[in-house]
This record gives C-alpha cells, structure tokens and sequence, in this order.
C-alpha cells in the first residue's frame, strides 16, 4: 500500500516542475511602464498613407490596417492633407475608435500643430469657446 501513494506523488511532481520555467520565463519577457511616465501623456505615433479625406478627417493606412484619424474641426484649423500624402501623426485613441490627432508631421517634415495632450481639446464647446489658432 505505501508504493501505491508513493507512485503517483513521483509523476506529480515530475509534471509540475517542466511548468515552472515557462512561467518564469514569460514574466521577464513582460514589458512594463514605469510608475513616473503615468502622469506624462506621450500619445501614440502612428504613420501612413492618406487614402481619403472628408474634412479634417482621414482615413490613415500602413499596410497593416486603416484607422479613421480626427484633427479636429476645419473651423479651428483647416489642415489641407492630400489623398496619397505620406505623414505621422501622433495622437491617442478616441472612446468612438478615431484616432485623435495632437500633431501631423508632413514628408518634408513640415508640423500641423491640432492640439496638446493634456486636457480637453481646444474646440470643445463649441466655436465660441476658444479662438482658432492660424
């Protein structure tokens, strides 16, 4: 009877030990943000191609997939991008899945400023609230 119990307890613990290095092993390949960059919004670079524009939005693709991007409304800056036009554009991902644009940065480097991270934007309120930058 003891080699019964004995048996089994053997092939368990012959099981749980390959796990243990998997598991350790993905823990370390983890990437983490450090605590004092929570508090520093950096936005998200993404960049592409133009494939259509209506207004101040575009339609942005990188060969791996398209995402509608917002520079805000033409009363606060018309931004003139044209279809084709290969740009940059930081921003942050909308709760309506846009992509908010801070700033668009041309082929030839050239900057359209739409507006900083921090805080609501600029426009919201209306065209009363705040005077358009030109």
């Amino acid at each position: 009877m003891y080699q019964k119990i004995f048996l089994p307890l053997v092939i368990a613990a012959t099981i749980i030990v390959p796990s243990i290095p998997k598991l350790v092993q993905a823990q370390t390949q983890t990437q983490t943000t450090r605590i004092g960059d929570l508090g520093s919004p950096q936005g998200i670079t993404i960049s592409g191609k133009v494939q259509s524009i209506v207004g101040n939005d575009f339609i942005l693709d990188d060969g791996s997939g398209q995402v509608i991007v917002d520079a805000g409304p033409r009363w606060w800056r018309e931004i003139n991008l044209k279809q084709g036009e290969q740009v940059t554009v930081i921003g942050e991902l909308g709760r309506s899945g846009e992509f908010d644009a801070f700033r668009i940065t041309r082929a030839d480097r050239s900057v359209i400023e739409i507006r900083s991270p921090e805080g609501p934007p600029p426009w919201a309120g209306g065209p009363n609230r705040a005077k358009p930058k030109k």
